[in-house]
């Protein structure tokens, strides 16, 4: 069995892009019914000559065939089927640059009136005056969304004369990578609160004891990418609402609605966990997830425009206007951002209910037929995110849950495994996330299939692999 490769290895993989030394892997050869100049052209340097269009798709075409099915990933989050109409408009708007207002007027109206939809979709008090803008996906949305919480903190030190350098921000363990880079890159310590036992995310006392005045902010996720679960933003708000009123401390909170700010909303009305909270100064969401639009496009959205210090906006006059941005990136496709808006006007609420409703109800049923097979004992039940995730039962040692997923790919799942992290790095589990496109009936075969690897797996004498066939990336 092959070594698990190391940090290092993994990082080398990702930077430096190594060629391959297969012999002829330099080349590729060319087939003599796509071009009467039969030969072969090189891999990782430009080719001397030009070739026919229809060539140079065809290569690209037929090498892409090694990729998965992305109907059958159940480990991405992010949507793999839209309608043939918005796929039209995109391919429409592929030469619009997101950032050129004053080019494309109509493409940043439309994203006015997302910003706007969501705004008010939140319970925004200011919905009239929505504050936000699109992003390249969450990750950025939530990026943002850290950068306005650092510097109010900084403004308010600053107003009292205090220091700024030691700012810290509460969060836990199961938050998705970017908030560990905005940590790393804008020098915030990161306070992570620790999962213990049955305890898979942050709790509302576990949260307040790692604040202090140094504390920028708090951000509940809805909807953990480990296990599908929802943080519970109200009793977080509630908990910090009783810090101020006990030592003075006041504390925002942003919520990371990545995959929840889409979901919450049309399947959990009576649910608090936006606006409605007057703690909560920020929600950040990813449109290509539940949002339903393909990669990548996501949104940030402010309580009001207080929320978002106005010397974080720079203005840009070399597009042909005066005009605002606050984003990391600055050139970026508007073909997302008008799907976007499509989805908007094609579902309105009761369609996007129905979407997310449907979902759950596929994730719940599944859910129930995967521990009804007697290996698996549920973790989560796919009943706030349609997300589940199940590990092995008790008594279980011959296989893991890394050979299950490996056995799954034999028939084109990507079914994920993956341990959890810190205090319970003991816990591996299989994680299901069910997006539109993914029908009951689709369900019915992954659990025929698990039905007929199962024979398989419990002939083993013990465990094939220990780890995940390629990194976890939640």
């Amino acid at each position: 069995m092959p070594l698990p490769l190391t940090a290092c290895q993994l990082l080398d993989m990702a930077v430096t892009h190594s060629r391959s030394d297969r012999p002829g892997a330099e080349d590729l050869s060319v087939e003599p019914l796509l071009a009467s100049d039969t030969g072969r052209i090189p891999r990782h340097e430009l080719p001397a000559r030009e070739m026919p269009p229809d060539v140079a798709y065809q290569i690209v075409h037929d090498e892409l065939m090694l990729d998965g099915n992305a109907r059958m990933n159940l480990a991405t989050f992010v949507s793999t089927w839209m309608e043939p109409q918005a796929e039209k408009l995109m391919a429409e708007c592929f030469d619009k640059n997101m950032i050129d207002k004053d080019e494309y007027p109509q493409t940043a109206e439309l994203e006015r009136r997302c910003v706007n939809i969501l705004s008010r979709l939140w319970h925004s008090p200011d919905s009239g005056e929505a504050t936000g803008c699109s992003t390249t996906g969450s990750s950025e949305g939530a990026m943002l969304g850290g950068l306005a919480l650092k510097r109010r903190w900084q403004h308010r030190r600053a107003a009292e004369g205090k220091a700024a350098d030691k700012p810290n921000i509460v969060m836990g363990i199961n938050v998705q990578v970017c908030w560990e880079k905005f940590a790393n890159y804008w020098d915030v310590e990161m306070r992570l609160v620790p999962m213990e036992g049955d305890r898979l995310h942050m709790t509302a006392e576990e949260a307040v004891r790692l604040c202090d005045e140094n504390t920028i902010g708090v951000v509940p996720v809805l909807g953990s990418t480990f296990d599908g679960s929802y943080e519970p933003v109200k009793e977080i708000c509630d908990a910090l609402d009783h810090l101020e009123e006990t030592t003075g401390l006041d504390v925002p909170v942003h919520v990371d609605g990545a995959s929840g700010a889409f979901v919450a909303p049309f399947v959990d009305q009576e649910l608090e966990w936006d606006f409605r909270l007057p703690r909560v100064a920020s929600i950040n969401t990813s449109g290509h997830k539940y949002g339903l639009v393909y990669p990548g496009v996501g949104w940030v959205v402010w309580r009001d425009k207080d929320a978002l210090p106005a010397d974080l906006i720079f203005w840009v006059n070399y597009l042909g206007d005066n005009m605002p941005t606050f984003a990391l990136n600055f050139s970026r496709p508007g073909a997302q951002v008008v799907a976007q808006y499509y989805n908007f006007l094609r579902l309105g609420f009761d369609g996007y209910a129905a979407v997310q409703g449907y979902a759950r109800d596929v994730a719940t049923t599944l859910s129930a037929q995967i521990a009804e097979l007697g290996p698996f004992e549920l973790l989560t039940r796919g009943d706030e995110l349609p997300v589940f995730a199940f590990t092995l039962a008790d008594g279980i040692d011959n296989y893991s849950v890394f050979d299950v997923s490996n056995s799954l790919r034999e028939r084109g799942w990507l079914l994920p495994a993956y341990t959890f992290p810190k205090n319970r790095e003991d816990l591996a589990a299989l994680r299901v996330v069910v997006k539109r496109g993914f029908s009951h009936d689709m369900a019915d075969l992954l659990v025929d299939d698990i039905k007929r690897q199962l024979p398989k797996l419990e002939r083993q004498a013990g465990p094939v692999h220990e780890t995940p066939a390629t990194g976890f990336h939640h």
